[in-house]
């Protein structure tokens, strides 16, 4: 009888992932802290309204910008180091070589073992530099297109997250009452988002939601209650 054969599943868009958290969780708590605060300042939804789309416009522009400039800075690095590690294989080859047999050992490899993996390794020049990057430095070649999706995706998940607290000024003009759907929804949002990043990351669903709901609504109470101390 054949053997089932043996199928890995991992998570490879971690990146995203990451990035759609950074977005989406600012997105649920800053403009929430907003229009909460403004809630005790200001006498019309209207006004929370505008204040608040000001916001998410602005908070999404510069997060998105941030998100671009840390890709192109994490690209930038690694081109240098790319650089710098090619020119001391090329001047300072026994050292380098030494690195590799270091590291190696590191992994149980000794004698003949040893002796072959480092001739392979360092046999071909791509080779040599693609290992010393990965192990020696612990970096990995960023994606080239990374810088622009992930401006995209801290950018919209911010301007997705920032609309959710916003809606009930949208629909009511009591602000009590807005106020109240605003934190509830915002408490789901914070939920359901978390288990969909527990979902992606392999973690435990209902930990990740409760966690973010957690660490979200610390934030936001945090700010609502400067917003309105100073209201």
């Amino acid at each position: 009888m054949p053997a089932t054969p043996h199928i890995e599943k991992h998570f490879t868009g971690s990146a995203t992932v990451r990035d759609a958290v950074i977005g989406m969780a600012d997105g649920l708590t800053v403009p929430f802290a907003l229009a909460a605060g403004l809630s005790a300042a200001v006498s019309s939804t209207s006004l929370i309204v505008t204040a608040g789309l000001a916001e998410i416009a602005a908070g999404a522009m510069a997060m998105g910008l941030g998100g671009y400039l840390a890709a192109k800075t994490d690209a930038e690095h690694y081109q240098a180091e790319l650089a710098r590690e090619q020119h001391e294989i090329d001047n300072a080859r026994d050292h380098e070589v030494g690195e590799v047999e270091e590291i190696l050992r590191g992994y149980g490899l000794e004698g003949p073992g040893l002796q072959s993996a480092v001739e392979a390794i360092t046999a071909d020049r791509q080779r040599f530099t693609n290992f010393l990057m990965r192990f020696e430095l612990d970096l990995k070649q960023p994606d080239p297109s990374h810088a622009p999706v992930s401006a995209f995706t801290i950018g919209t998940s911010y301007a997705a997250g920032g609309l959710v607290p916003l809606i009930p000024y949208m629909l009511t003009k009591d602000l009590w009452t807005a106020l109240q759907m605003s934190v509830g929804m915002t408490a789901v949002a914070l939920f359901i988002f978390g288990a969909v990043k527990g979902h992606f990351t392999g973690a435990n669903r209902i930990k990740s939601a409760a966690q973010t709901l957690l660490v979200g609504g610390i934030a936001a109470g945090a700010a609502f209650a400067l917003a309105h101390a100073f209201g």
